[in-house]
């Protein structure tokens, strides 16, 4: 599961000043990592005891590659749900550190627990940070070190999937599907490729927020997110190919071809939701 150099440094973190917990994210924790990808770590903090950038850098400084840059940020440069981290090299490796308080998390699973979801404007994630992210960090990742069992404690509260939660999340992006695929269609005779790419991307984007939500699966982002859609058993029929035919359409300048695609699919969405609402 880890490089040696990468568990060093991981180790030499958990002991800085400060530091709650330190986890393994992203792709690695979920099983799904190639032979290029790089590492997630999260450094978890309470706001009353945060942990300085200073001795993070120490701690980080024995094994960052030379040349490779130790510049880690300030908790909060990178906003409210980044919070901050840095980019670093390992080994040859990339790994990328991102903060998270503890108190912040427990907040937003509480509100998720009640059906509440937000969605932030964050560069790097073009469908938006929808909330929920933090509990698939949560549910996903791997403890390296957690001193009081605070991680393990936030895990307990995600398993079963809260139904709540799912209910928000359908309530909050089924009735995007249609309206962004509606939009693309008024732009077709404009040919405004660009939107009309846009907004094929938000349909398809909220479709996985959905999907997923029938089937009680923690989305981390839109990076794979209709793959992992795909790939359930509440889901229509042949998605992953449909997906491509509608991509494939669009390249090939067939606009409305690939909004028929769209369209059916959402209405077969639709007709899953139903189902699913009904068992209660």
């Amino acid at each position: 599961m880890f490089d040696p150099a990468i568990k060093g440094m991981a180790t030499a973190l958990a002991a800085a000043p400060g530091v709650e917990a330190v986890v393994l994210g992203g792709s690695r924790a979920r099983g799904d990592a190639g032979p290029a990808s790089d590492y997630d770590l999260g450094l978890y903090f309470h706001s009353q005891s945060p942990f300085l950038v200073q001795d993070l850098v120490r701690a980080i400084s024995p094994f960052v590659d030379p040349g490779s840059g130790t510049s880690l940020t300030p908790i909060g440069e990178w906003g409210p749900r980044i919070v901050g981290g840095g980019w670093l090299t390992v080994g040859g490796t990339p790994v990328d550190l991102l903060y998270r308080c503890v108190e912040d998390v427990e907040a937003t699973i509480d509100d998720a627990l009640h059906g509440i979801v937000q969605v932030d404007y964050q560069p790097g994630h073009p469908h938006g940070f929808v909330s929920t992210i933090w509990l698939a960090e949560i549910h996903h990742c791997k403890s390296i070190f957690d001193a009081n069992g605070s991680i393990d404690k936030l895990k307990q509260r995600l398993d079963p999937y809260p139904r709540a939660l799912g209910l928000a999340l359908v309530e909050q992006f089924q009735w995007e599907i249609t309206f962004a695929a509606g939009n693309a269609a008024k732009a077709i005779g404009r040919n405004d490729r660009s939107y009309i790419a846009g907004s094929i991307f938000r349909a398809l984007a909220c479709m996985a927020q959905v999907i997923c939500a029938m089937n009680g699966t923690y989305v981390m982002n839109e990076k794979g997110a209709m793959r992992l859609a795909a790939s359930l058993p509440v889901t229509p029929a042949e998605l992953a190919d449909r997906i491509d035919m509608i991509w494939n359409g669009f390249a090939s300048g067939d606009h409305e071809g690939s909004l028929r695609i769209l369209n059916r699919l959402a209405h077969e969405v639709a007709q899953l939701v139903e189902a699913w609402r009904s068992k209660g």
